[in-house]
């Protein structure tokens, strides 16, 4: 039994590559999904979505210029998605068309772009790289890169976490404190930004959002307190990226999908399971019996 287990769920990590790719995928585990869950409070859920695809031409422009190079591209992934947030922000105010709105043209707009840029300059398997990325060739540089790029985010999200919060629940407060919300915000979406960028290189820029969303949102089925749901989303995070890459080693796999795939199979789980809000969450209330009142004396 032993044997199978070490088999199992230790001998693959026997090997460099796949001990790179674990380091990567729990260091983006640990950076990710707080950002997804206050994307989530904030009502900013496929804002992310937008974000990940927004980084594409910079990450091409990257690839045209220096090849395979994940410093140039993941330079390029991030001065691509500030221009595009502050072009969606600045169409928002100049217009009157909601944030969201202006953030999903642009990103369509960015992902034919950069599809376009990389097809011109590469192979469709440069391509499916870009867009999907592999994580089990993740080399030292970028995992330092990675690395370095989720231990920023932290640091950044410790720092501003207070002002975040009374963002999300009363921003006039946080105005009256003399903080400019729109300060935060932006600060906020660098950071989304950052991640985004760095987790291109393990999931691709289709599915980098992937690690910041599906554990925040599975997590609202089990906990209502914004501690509980960011402690929640990095151990599902953490448990899927462990998990998807042992399912790709085993199964000849694809490693991302595998990883987001794992994440998803939580969701639905608890979806299904989970302690609050969740299908069987609802059929208990519903079969509780009610409590007779106390008749007073």
């Amino acid at each position: 039994m032993l044997a199978l287990l070490d088999a199992w769920f230790v001998a693959p990590f026997d090997y460099g590559f796949m001990q790179r790719a674990l380091v990567a995928g729990l260091a983006l585990s640990l950076a990710a999904p707080p950002l997804g869950v206050f994307l989530m409070l904030r009502g900013m859920s496929l804002i992310g979505d937008a974000m990940s695809h927004a980084i594409l031409p910079g990450v091409a422009l990257g690839f045209l210029f220096a090849g395979f190079s994940l410093p140039m591209m993941s330079l390029g992934g991030i001065l691509s998605g500030l221009l595009v947030a502050v072009l969606a922000g600045s169409v928002s105010q100049m217009t009157g068309q909601r944030e969201d709105s202006a953030m999903a043209s642009f990103f369509l707009i960015s992902l034919a772009a950069g599809v376009m840029m990389v097809s011109l300059g590469g192979s469709s398997v440069d391509l499916t790289h870009v867009l999907f990325g592999s994580i089990l060739a993740v080399d030292t540089t970028a995992l330092l890169l990675i690395a370095g790029i989720a231990s920023l985010i932290v640091v950044a999200l410790a720092v501003i976490f207070r002002a975040l919060v009374v963002e999300c629940l009363d921003p006039l407060f946080l105005r009256g404190q003399g903080v400019r919300g729109g300060l935060v915000h932006g600060a906020f979406l660098g950071l989304v930004v950052l991640n985004l960028t760095a987790g291109f290189q393990t999931l691709g820029t289709l599915m980098a959002v992937g690690l910041m969303m599906l554990p925040a949102t599975t997590a609202r089925f089990w906990s209502n307190r914004l501690e509980g749901l960011i402690a929640i989303a990095i151990a599902i995070a953490m448990v899927a990226s462990a998990g998807g890459l042992l399912l790709s080693y085993h199964l000849s796999l694809p490693s991302g999908p595998s990883i987001i795939l794992m994440a998803g199979l939580a969701y639905v789980g608890s979806a299904l399971f989970g302690r609050q809000h969740s299908l069987s969450a609802r059929f208990r209330r519903r079969a509780a019996p009610l409590t007779p009142p106390t008749p007073s004396s």
